[in-house]
């Protein structure tokens, strides 16, 4: 095909729109036109235009509101240039008069320009609706224009937008689209509303998901890139999307003040869990991060992703209580979160001996040091298969539990905060699930009737965060992790999710220490704190130095389970 250079494209519309505008123009005011005032004003906008500003190199396929606003500065100044030169010779009404003509005229032509090529370019294949019809929702159908999706209605809440339109789109209420859309099934549907609540997420995608094909979101306000065009941030709708909450009464400003200008350390600093502590304390201005990990690959991972913020980096285990010491020498941390633990209760149950050192001893030792460095609060991340346990995991969580509340703490705050799965952490059913539907399934289940509850990885920390703030010191705060949700339903949606209807759910069995269910509660005796989210439950006084010393058998022992049951009577092995 045929190619024109810019310069000369835009010299050539430059001559012929100034003719027609000055010819239109003296015509208008009866004058004879003067043919060397249209050469010089040609001459000045193209100098203007190529030599000066150089704005032919503006692409007018994609026309945009800087486009205009260079192109009228151009030929602006061309304007106040050629004014002195002229005066006398021509009226300024006419001069005034051609050149608000000739912005027109450009205007017109640019957009003439973008209509044409562009749909000469793009077959429109394939039908678009935008759920929300604000800034987000606008700048969507924009840049859609150019693509081979059209977009056929904005759906929005807001009353006082349904019946108007955007650029031709008809704006719609939900239940006006399904009337329009009938039995037929458009291709995508895009969330557009950056702000909107996990909860009013999950509500559009159960009305709607069923009239289209696919579903896409735009990133959250915290996320989203505004420098980048929105189509290339559109990702797909995941179950994380889906099954989070948001907690209704979390206080940013009050963890802000317990993290920033402090020295934090972080054990198990490259775990799920870990890792994102250790994200919002860099977020949250801590003077400085102190990273601990026994795994090299997962504190480089760390290590990497927050190199701005300098952190120290130390590779040990928290089992060696001697190096451990030294490190709280050298650090002085007044901050101690300990997220350090086995947690995979399958392999824990293979290897009771390594699960006892690391989550009891390992636990033992992190509280120990920071009591006699004087940390100002030490935080214990448990879990709730803490809660009358079924395995070994779940029991050495509960036997740390115990140290945290009933050890002889003197000016530290120990707390432990209790809260059950986090979605897509290290060992969850959800990667799991993802491999297995990428490998065309079946997607495995241990039971038809097993549930489990969820939260995301950054709420859950957030939380924990903030009933750290808040301890006074021997508490174990509870989470509100909503309510429970059936394993074999969070399968079918990451199926439906997918695409791949094909797949199947096949039952395997209950693990090793599996139970059907989790708790978070022992008994009824949980207390309210200002904050709907964060309980925190009863006391368990146990004499400290009949447990140092329960725990020294344990370790000796050859019987480590009768033992367990022993130190936590609740524990109520299941071998399944």
């Amino acid at each position: 095909m045929f190619k024109v250079d810019k310069r000369i494209l835009n010299f050539l519309v430059i001559i012929f729109l100034t003719t027609i505008t000055f010819t239109w123009t003296f015509f208008i005011f009866h004058q004879e036109i003067i043919w060397s005032v249209v050469g010089f004003v040609i001459s000045l906008r193209i100098i203007a235009s190529v030599l000066i500003f150089k704005d032919y190199s503006l692409s007018w396929s994609k026309v945009t509101q800087r486009t205009f606003l260079i192109k009228c500065v151009v030929y602006l100044a061309a304007f106040i240039v050629y004014l002195p030169f002229l005066y006398g010779k021509v009226r300024f009404a006419l001069l005034a008069s051609e050149f608000a003509f000739y912005l027109l005229a450009i205007t017109f032509f640019m957009y003439a320009y973008h209509y044409f090529v562009n749909r000469s370019r793009v077959s429109k294949t394939k039908t678009v609706v935008i759920y929300g019809a604000g800034q987000a929702g606008t700048k969507l159908e924009n840049e859609f224009r150019n693509s081979e999706y059209k977009v056929k209605y904005f759906v929005d809440d807001s009353k006082i937008l349904q019946k108007r339109s955007i650029d031709g789109v008809r704006i719609v209420s939900r239940s006006r689209l399904k009337k329009y859309m009938g039995s037929e099934k458009f291709d995508l549907l895009i969330v557009a509303i950056p702000s909107a609540s996990k909860r009013r997420v999950q509500y559009i995608y159960e009305k709607l998901s069923p009239h289209f094909k696919n579903v896409k979101i735009l990133p959250s306000l915290d996320e989203i890139l505004r420098d980048k065009e929105f189509t290339t941030q559109l990702k797909d709708i995941s179950v994380e999307d889906l099954l989070a909450r948001h907690p209704k009464d979390l206080d940013k400003s009050l963890i802000q003040s317990f993290i920033k200008d402090k020295k934090v350390l972080i054990t198990g600093a490259g775990g799920s869990i870990g890792s994102e502590i250790c994200r919002q304390c860099a977020s949250y201005e801590a003077k400085e991060l102190i990273l601990l990990d026994h795994s090299e690959y997962n504190l480089y991972s760390i290590a990497e992703e927050l190199c701005a913020y300098k952190p120290k980096l130390v590779m040990q285990s928290v089992v060696n209580k001697e190096l451990l010491d030294k490190t709280f020498e050298k650090f002085k941390p007044d901050i101690v979160i300990h997220a350090a633990a086995y947690k995979h209760v399958p392999l824990v149950e293979d290897n009771i001996t390594e699960a006892i050192l690391n989550n009891i001893i390992g636990t033992k030792n992190s509280i120990d040091c920071a009591i006699k460095h004087k940390v100002q609060k030490f935080v214990l991340i448990s879990t709730d298969k803490a809660v009358r346990p079924t395995n070994v995991m779940g029991t050495t969580k509960r036997i740390c539990e115990l140290y945290a509340q009933n050890v002889d703490a003197c000016h530290t705050e120990i707390v432990a905060v209790r809260f059950g799965n986090v979605l897509g952490s290290s060992g969850s059913v959800i990667p799991k699930f993802k491999a297995q539907i990428a490998s065309g399934g079946p997607i495995t289940v241990t039971h038809p009737d097993i549930t489990r509850y969820f939260m995301l990885i950054p709420e859950a920390c957030e939380l924990v965060l903030q009933a750290a703030s808040i301890a006074k010191g021997g508490e174990i705060f509870i989470l509100d992790m909503g309510s429970p949700i059936k394993i074999v339903d969070l399968a079918k949606k990451m199926i439906e999710l997918s695409g791949k209807d094909e797949v199947q759910i096949e039952f395997s069995g209950l693990r090793p220490g599996e139970k059907l269910y989790e708790e978070l509660l022992i008994n009824d005796s949980d207390k309210t704190t200002q904050y709907e989210s964060i309980t925190v439950a009863g006391d368990t006084p146990y004499e400290i130095s009949k447990l140092n010393h329960d725990i020294f058998e344990l370790i000796n022992t050859k019987d480590k389970l009768s033992k367990l049951k022993e130190i936590v009577p609740e524990f109520n092995h299941q071998i399944n």
